[in-house]
């Protein structure tokens, strides 16, 4: 595949104000894109943008904002709403283009741009080339008139109805009535849209990352840190916690005694329910190469196949529309039910949950560990620049692994498309060997990495 120089595996992202995420670079996102989604007919041509609560986001949304009009595209401004919720306003509004600002779990610090298409898919990698092709070369040409730049506006209803929709996926019959539940939005985008929707489908709301300052978004709160919730959860004696990240695009759950799970048991207990209604399609769920053995061995003793591709909420999306599958996701906690997304979200992914909990009748501890996990153990080795992975030491150290597992189990080692790291993981029945595997190959990383 040819590198790509801005888009990694979930568009844009970095630190902020240091490339590529810069207001320099937005600027060019917006005025690349605006011309690759303009057709040459002479309707008005609409983007939607949404965003987190970081504080470069008042930086990028305008940076943005001013590429695409100096195009000719109008720009329909979301304010602070889920990643998922900017794929469904692109359809919705039928938009030519969706735009999210954000850095889902990264620290403040970090922001990011991910595009949809008017279908409310993420882009292909062919698309994100031909923007990049014109990043870099051919700004000044096609720019619009003086009186053909876009109009600019913001959707001041833009969370109520993503609200509305959330709520029309959950189930008619039923009412999270009698339900307590702890809502941890991260101090990111579902700040004001998740705890609102639990509570207008009968909840009693317990809100915790809910006060957004510009830094504190996935700061010891949200799905990258469980254990606040998981502690409100038990102080509040909630029957079940749910905590999102920074754009609510992932989740993560606790039980009533403060036990998380992820999204690995979340998906399993989705399948196991849509199943056994015969509402799940394809015969199985698309997962990736991170999910955990147990997952495919719980799903093969019910008749139903996992099928694994690489990480991303959107290679799974791919594999999904190409096998008609409608439930897929990340360990992570990214879920995509294609029923009602185009990608995944956390908010329809715990409200699926939430109808397990009321329909079964039972505590979420009866009902959260659906399968036991295979021993899996993943460690990150951070590195300055090169490429590690390319060392001759590491690629025996990884040959060599590979041999002392003797097909018990798995082993992978990537580089992350987010971050400047190395992912190791390993999984297997053998916890000692898998502990000894991880932690030797992370050492000879280091050292290429030195």
């Amino acid at each position: 595949m040819t590198k790509r120089a801005y888009f990694g595996t979930d568009g844009i992202r970095g630190e902020a104000n240091r490339h590529p995420m810069t207001a320099e670079v937005a600027l060019r996102v917006g005025m690349a894109a605006g011309k690759v989604f303009m057709s040459q007919d002479q309707r008005r041509h609409l983007v939607v943008i949404g965003k987190d609560t970081r504080l470069s986001g008042y930086m990028i949304e305008p940076a943005l904002v001013a590429g695409f009009a100096s195009v000719g595209m109008d720009v329909r401004l979301l304010g602070p709403i889920p990643t998922p919720g900017v794929a469904m306003m692109t359809r919705s509004m039928r938009a030519d283009l969706g735009v999210m600002i954000s850095a889902s779990h990264n620290t403040y610090s970090d922001n990011g741009i991910k595009l949809f298409g008017p279908d409310g898919f993420k882009l292909s990698d062919a698309r994100e080339l031909e923007i990049e092709a014109l990043m870099d070369e051919g700004l000044q040409e096609r720019l619009a008139a003086p009186d053909a730049l876009g109009r600019v506006a913001r959707v001041d209803d833009a969370q109520a109805r993503y609200v509305e929709i959330a709520k029309a996926t959950f189930p008619r019959r039923l009412s999270l009535s009698g339900l307590r539940i702890v809502i941890d939005c991260a101090n990111g985008a579902a700040y004001k849209v998740a705890p609102t929707a639990l509570y207008e489908l009968g909840a009693e709301v317990m809100r915790l990352g809910v006060e957004p300052n510009g830094f504190n978004i996935n700061s010891e709160c949200g799905s990258t840190h469980p254990e606040a919730m998981a502690k409100m959860v038990k102080e509040y004696r909630a029957d079940i916690g749910i905590a999102l990240d920074g754009d609510a695009d992932r989740l993560v759950i606790c039980d009533e005694t403060g036990r998380v799970v992820d999204g690995d048991q979340i998906m399993a207990l989705i399948a196991a329910h849509w199943a056994q209604r015969g509402r799940l399609t394809g015969g199985g769920v698309v997962a990736t190469v991170m999910s955990n053995l147990g997952l495919e061995r719980f799903l093969g003793a019910k008749g139903l196949k996992l099928e694994r591709t690489a990480v991303g909420d959107r290679a799974v999306m791919m594999r999904m529309r190409e096998g008609g599958f409608n439930l897929g996701g990340e360990q992570s906690g990214h879920v995509i039910l294609s029923d009602f997304s185009t990608t995944g979200d956390g908010l329809l992914a715990a409200l699926q949950v939430l109808a397990v909990l009321k329909e079964a009748d039972k505590p979420m501890s009866a009902l959260a560990r659906q399968f036991e996990p295979v021993p899996q153990l993943l460690e990150n080795v951070r590195f300055g620049g090169g490429r590690p992975l390319e060392s001759e030491n590491v690629k025996g150290a990884i040959a060599q692994a590979e041999l002392r597992l003797n097909g018990s189990g798995r082993l992978l080692v990537r580089a992350s498309g987010t971050e400047p790291l190395i992912r190791i993981m390993a999984e297997g029945d053998d916890e000692k060997l898998i502990f000894d595997i991880v932690h030797e190959l992370a050492g000879v990383v280091r050292q290429a990495a030195a």
